[in-house]
């Protein structure tokens, strides 16, 4: 389990087994974080994004090193994030085609995942 605390800090708890809680940032202040099935991100207020957790399943593999982001959303294996230009970035697993097709223009608003689909909404409501 992963908690964003009101200062900005992210706590996380529970089993291990599966590395979910290796890395996990202890300093920073982060303003959103989500959650997969063995691995999480988390979004600091100067718009990098973190990753840890299992990496069995390539979750973390190109995870984004600038920052500009704004929002992150987290499949089973595989992650979205935001960027401020409305841009969309993808990581993580590809068994299953979750990266398959994902935008490569701008004018995106809001992003979200499922288990192994990712959606992401344009300025204009399509």
């Amino acid at each position: 389990s992963v908690a964003l605390r009101d200062d900005g800090t992210v706590v996380t708890w529970g089993e291990h087994r599966w590395a979910q809680r290796d890395d996990a940032p202890t300093s920073g202040r982060f303003v959103s974080i989500a959650c997969g099935e063995y691995h999480s991100v988390a979004l600091r207020d100067d718009g990098t994004v973190v990753t840890w957790g299992d990496h069995m399943r390539a979750q973390r593999d190109d995870a984004p090193t600038s920052g500009g982001f704004v929002a992150i959303a987290c499949g089973d294996h595989h992650s979205v994030a935001l960027r401020d230009d409305g841009t969309v970035v993808t990581w993580g697993d590809h068994r299953r085609s979750q990266r398959d097709d994902a935008p490569t223009s701008g004018g995106f608003v809001a992003i979200a995942c499922g288990d192994y689909h990712s959606l992401a909404l344009r300025d204009d409501g399509t």
